[in-house]
Formats: structure tokens, sequence, C-alpha cells
């Protein structure tokens, strides 16, 4: 069963995903990225988080405290970037004006390396549950 990116059912079953494949083999440098997502089927902007912290993923549904970036996108880019691991999306958009950044580009480039928090089969797992 699929859920819709960015529904609250998704962000429940991403959570579960995490508990169960996120073991540490994440990104050794931790960043926190909150992220605002424009142009949402809900009919408002959508807050949520992502990161990795000592080396455990850290997704949510919310803006946290103290984030290296933040980033302002649209629904689709958003999509493509984060559940398909697509970094040409985020290169293209980036380039394109589609992406605004607040704060540190470096730890974001570095990020840029892993998707789901560098964990190949935590990615696979939320692009299977992702409508």
């Amino acid at each position: 069963m699929g859920y819709q990116f960015l529904s609250d059912e998704w962000f429940g079953e991403v959570k579960r995903l995490i508990d169960e494949h996120g073991t540490g083999d994440g990104p050794a440098q931790d960043i926190l990225v909150n992220l605002v997502i424009t142009d949402t089927p809900f009919g408002t902007d959508k807050e949520m988080h992502m990161g990795s912290q000592g080396g455990n993923p850290n997704w949510g549904d919310s803006h946290q405290d103290g984030a290296d970036v933040t980033l302002t996108l649209d629904y689709e880019t958003a999509k493509e970037i984060f559940v398909a691991g697509n970094p040409q999306a985020g290169m293209q958009a980036f380039m394109s004006g589609k992406i605004k950044v607040q704060g540190d580009m470096t730890k974001l480039m570095a990020m840029q390396q892993g998707g789901a928090g560098g964990n190949p089969e935590l990615q696979a797992a939320i692009q299977g549950v992702t409508e």
C-alpha cells in the first residue's frame, strides 16, 4: 500500500521504516535540514525536517530548532529529490532558482551524497511506500 508523499500517514510510515532500517549507516557528519514544501496537493505549504544524527536518519513532519540549512522548494521537486533520490533534479532545480537555500551550503552539499541518510535500504523502503 502506498501513501501520498507528505501526508500524515506517509510520515507515520517513514518513521516506522526509519525505526526498522535506520541502523547508523548514514553519513558521519551530522546535518539537520528544515524544508518548506510549496505547491502541495494539501492546499497549504508543508514543513518537515530531514537529516542525519550520529549516522541515524532523522525525518519528521515539522521544523526543528538548530537546523543547518532551510530549503524552500515545490512538492514535485521535493518528491523527486528526497524520495526518488535524483540528485540531478536537485541541481537543475537549484540552478533554475526553484530551490531557495538559507544556511550552510557546505553541509547541504555533503548531504547531497546520500538521500535517506545515505542508507540505500531505507531509501528503497521509502520509495516503495510512496505514491
